[in-house]
Parts: structure tokens; sequence; C-alpha cells
């Protein structure tokens, strides 16, 4: 008997698998809040500016 046709595109169904599917982690993680570390880029941009204006303003 042959086996049935699987339309492409599809997976066969796994015989003798006893694993279990692995869990996918959820998103986020640090990613979660980009805009913290571009508010934290900007801030430390921001800084190391004012110190070299500062520097040849002679403060």
């Amino acid at each position: 008997m042959s086996s049935p046709r699987i339309p492409p595109g599809e997976t066969p169904p796994a015989e003798g698998s006893i694993s279990s599917a692995h869990q996918e982690r959820s998103d986020g993680g640090i990613w979660e809040h980009p805009g913290v570390f571009l508010v934290a880029i900007v801030v430390g941009a921001v800084l190391v500016a004012f110190f070299f204006v500062a520097r040849a303003a002679g403060w």
C-alpha cells in the first residue's frame, strides 16, 4: 500500500516521535522597550557633547 499523497508545502505527520513540541520563548525581553535604549543613548551623547562645549568655553 502506498503512502497518502501530501500537498506541496505541508509537513507530513511524524511517525514514532515521542518528543513534544519545543516551547517558543515569548517576544520582548530586553527589546520590549527600545525607546528606553534610545533615550539612554541620546542622553549620553548630550552629556558628552556638553563636556566638550564646557571645556571649549573654559568652564
